[in-house]
Order: structure tokens, then C-alpha cells, then sequence
């Protein structure tokens, strides 16, 4: 099994909507790190698990969409607790719309909020 991952970091804020939050109820900011992880068991005739340059522009499109910006405010969030798990989550959805080679056929998300937590999304890829 072969293995590709790609990183990215950037600053985003939230505040949480459960109840009692405390002081993560008020905005406040985070630096997000994002690891896109692809697996597979072949490559492509090149010797590529998937294209670097395809999952650097589906960061761009991520850093483009989310940096600085407050998480609740953006529809993708709507009605919902912008938790760590669902950014992961949501990150997945527009990385597995945006990379169609069809060599990887597992994808992780590990979404890290700040140094010492994270939270991960896995999902197999059928193509």
C-alpha cells in the first residue's frame, strides 16, 4: 500500500454553539492544520499515487475559503456546532470533489486545532 500526504496550515475563528461553552462560546481564533493523507495500492504510469500539484490546488481552494474567515458564518456550518470533527469532515466532502485520479482508494482528513488536538475523518474512495 502506498501512501501520500500533504499539509497545510492556517488561521481561522469559530465559537461553539453547545450548551455552557465557557469562553469557546465567544469568537476566538485557531491555527488549523490540515493533512490530506491518500492511500492506494498501484500507481499511475508515471509512478504517482496521486498528483501533488492536484492536492496543493485543493488546499489552495480550502485556505482560499476558510482562512480568517469566523467558521459560523459561512453556510457549510449553518445550524450547526463548528466542531473540529465536522471541519474535518467538510474538508474531506470538497477534497474528494475536487481530486478524481483513480489510483488512491482511502482518504484521511487529520484537521488540527492548535498543537495539541485534532480530529480526523477516513473514508474510502470508490472510483
Amino acid at each position: 500500500m502506498y501512501e501520500l500526504a500533504v499539509t497545510r496550515d492556517f488561521v481561522a475563528q469559530h465559537y461553539l454553539t453547545v450548551p455552557d461553552p465557557g469562553a469557546e462560546g465567544n469568537v476566538h481564533s485557531h491555527r488549523y492544520a490540515v493533512e490530506l493523507r491518500f492511500a492506494g495500492p498501484t500507481l499511475d504510469e508515471y509512478g504517482y499515487l496521486v498528483d501533488i500539484d492536484a492536492v496543493n490546488a485543493a488546499l489552495d481552494s480550502i485556505e482560499k475559503r476558510y482562512r480568517d474567515a469566523t467558521l459560523n458564518d459561512l453556510p457549510e456550518f449553518e445550524g450547526t456546532n463548528p466542531s473540529v470533527e465536522r471541519f474535518a469532515r467538510l474538508l474531506g466532502d470538497r477534497v474528494e470533489n475536487a481530486i478524481s485520479e483513480p489510483n488512491p482508494t482511502q482518504f484521511l482528513v487529520r484537521l488540527w486545532e492548535g498543537e495539541s488536538a485534532w480530529a480526523s475523518h477516513h473514508r474510502s474512495l470508490d472510483r
